[in-house]
């Protein structure tokens, strides 16, 4: 029966299938083997970075990721890779092997419970496979859901029911159900009353802002159409980065604790909101509400007014809808809310490069990634980390246009941006990779997949897969955190980052190793690794003591790290650089 499942999974058009070896799933890599890389078996280093890895090939590709892993331990690892693609709506599917269905119940070698393992993170459909009849609608029903609902589901084979012989025909009988290997999206769009609605709120604003997330990716023709009319500016939230064209005067940047200046002020000073496809959790970086009438668009009825008060709500495709809704919208023809916009987003860009420019001890991070804007092929693929990382990358990389670039965004797992790398670069191995982690998150496992890079470049058609790390002995995000949220100082013992030759770990590889610690090696080790005929490692010794401070902090935030501070020894770069940084903003 293994080769009927990987059949079946080649039926529905599965290019790879990444996971990690086990006597319990055996017969399925036998399958496998005799499938000769149709699909592909992607052996990783460890079945979460498998689990991983299916989340990111669903987000750089829309497609269902699969993952495969034996029972008990393997089984285990692979949660936190589909709790990234439950958080984040993607489609997943888990083909995780047990132990001989006359074993179970009698506490058997690597026997778990595993419909309560995966009841929750697979809850919209798991199954176990008890007879070779059931294979395909099973199959069939997991990855339907998957795609349907856009969640991870789990298929279980025991060993037993793998080595199974499969059916041949099914018999038209009580009990068999068929099924075929196909799905279809729907067509959604909002009611014509519902879009007159949406029109007579937002032509009734003098001060309209955008609040753009994924759920806008294919809409950004009529987003820029729809800032025009209105004379509107717009913001991103940390997924809806790519969406719109990081130059556009009316873009003000990412939105939240991590973005810009001119985000926080659309915010704080627009009279009316327009959120397209997103529900991004700041809500404290919202408008106060009250302060803004606001209209919303999602292709998720569940989730408009959610996060934010919301007057008419328009249930649909981003694109058409907004489509739908732009022949109602009247041009705005007083330009002075588009101005005040231009003006903060100059202000904000200003106030980047500055920061970028800032000295530190040795090197500043923000010019370290600040950077990397200028050095991106256009054709590149981003995977970002969690971690002090994602803030540099949401405030200063400069996306080309159409680039996709993802993380780990409600689970904020680290340990996303080199397996989400190697994903991209499996489905695309003629474009270019960028992965961005901190040290911290390099430690948890990205040394781990370097191993993978270091084995499967040689196959790449381009073998361009350049990984910052940002070497600061420090898991820098929580050290801040406890600043400005407790008001406690940092815990190095908590805190502290081992020391590592990142950049000479490389070299052992057979890859490129190139440090930096100084500004003027910026520019030339971008060069260098965009020109290397190898993957390349660049380790970048930065200083700690930058601040990871939200826009226009609040004066009693700043007083809390301040309080955390002062129970530390020294602290006086880190005093500096949070006065030049208030400074800069205007406090």
């Amino acid at each position: 029966m293994a080769d009927a499942l990987v059949e079946r999974l080649r039926t529905w058009g599965v290019p790879r299938v990444f996971g990690y070896a086990g006597d319990g799933i055996d017969p399925i890599l036998a399958a496998l083997h005799r499938a000769d890389g149709d699909p592909e078996f992607v052996a990783t280093r460890h079945e979460e970075m498998a689990a991983f890895m299916a989340c990111g090939h669903a987000k750089y590709t829309g497609e269902v990721g699969v993952c495969l892993a034996t029972q008990g331990p393997g089984a285990i690892h692979l949660l936190n890779g589909l709790y990234d693609a439950k958080l984040d709506r993607r489609p997943v599917v888990a083909i995780v092997g047990q132990v001989v269905s006359t074993a179970l119940g009698t506490g058997y070698l690597q026997e778990v419970d595993l419909h309560t393992l995966f009841k929750d993170v697979c809850g919209q459909y798991l199954q176990t496979v008890s007879a070779p009849e059931q294979l395909p609608v099973l199959l069939d029903n997991a990855m339907r859901t998957s795609i349907a609902e856009r969640v991870p589901t789990c298929l279980i084979v025991p060993h037993d029911v793998q080595r199974a012989d499969a059916v041949e025909e099914l018999p038209h009988t009580h009990g068999v159900v068929p099924s075929s290997a196909v799905t279809a999206r729907p067509r959604v769009l909002p009611r014509e009353d519902d879009v007159r609605r949406a029109a007579d709120v937002l032509n009734a604003g003098r001060k309209v802002a955008l609040l753009i997330g994924r759920g806008a990716a294919g809409a950004e023709q009529e987003v820029a159409r729809v800032v025009d009319v209105l004379g509107a500016g717009a913001t991103a939230s940390l997924v809806g980065k790519p969406v719109i064209p990081e130059d556009a005067p009316w873009h003000t940047g990412v939105m939240g604790h991590l973005g810009t200046t001119a985000s926080a002020e659309l915010m704080a000073e627009c009279d009316t909101l327009l959120i397209v496809g997103c529900n991004d959790p700041w809500t404290e970086f919202y408008p106060e509400p009250g302060q803004a009438r606001a209209v919303q668009v999602d292709i998720q009825a569940r989730v408009v007014g959610s996060k934010y008060p919301v007057e008419a709500a328009l249930v649909g495709d981003s694109a058409e809808t907004l489509r739908m809704l732009l022949p109602h919208l009247r041009r705005n023809p007083d330009r002075g809310w588009e101005e005040r916009v231009f003006e903060s987003v100059a202000r904000w860009r200003a106030v980047a490069g500055d920061r970028a420019r800032t000295s530190a001890d040795p090197l500043n991070p923000e010019s370290v990634v600040h950077g990397l804007s200028g050095a991106l092929p256009p054709d590149v693929q981003v995977a970002v980390d969690v971690g002090s990382v994602t803030y540099w990358y949401a405030r200063h990389l400069a996306l080309p246009v159409g680039a996709p670039a993802h993380t780990s965004s409600y689970l904020a797992s680290m340990g996303c941006a080199l397996p989400y790398g190697l994903a991209a670069k499996l489905h695309a191995p003629d474009r270019p990779v960028v992965a961005l982690a901190g040290d911290g998150a390099m430690q948890m496992n990205g040394l781990l997949e370097l191993i993978t890079v270091a084995d499967r470049w040689r196959t790449w058609d381009d073998p361009t897969f350049v990984v910052l790390v940002l070497h600061n002995g420090d898991l820098n995000e929580v050290t801040w955190e406890q600043r400005e949220m407790e008001g406690d100082p940092r815990f190095p013992t908590s805190q502290r980052v081992p020391e590592f030759p990142y950049a000479a770990y490389a070299e052992l590889l057979g890859l490129r190793g190139i440090r930096i610690d100084s500004p003027d090696q910026v520019a030339k080790a971008w060069h260098e690794a965009f020109a290397a005929d190898r993957p390349v490692v660049v380790e970048a010794v930065v200083d700690p003591a930058v601040p990871l401070l939200a826009p226009h902090l609040p004066d009693e935030k700043v007083e809390m790290i301040h309080k955390g501070l002062d129970q530390e020894p020294g602290g006086d770069a880190e005093r500096a650089h949070l006065r030049r940084q208030r400074l800069a903003e205007g406090h």
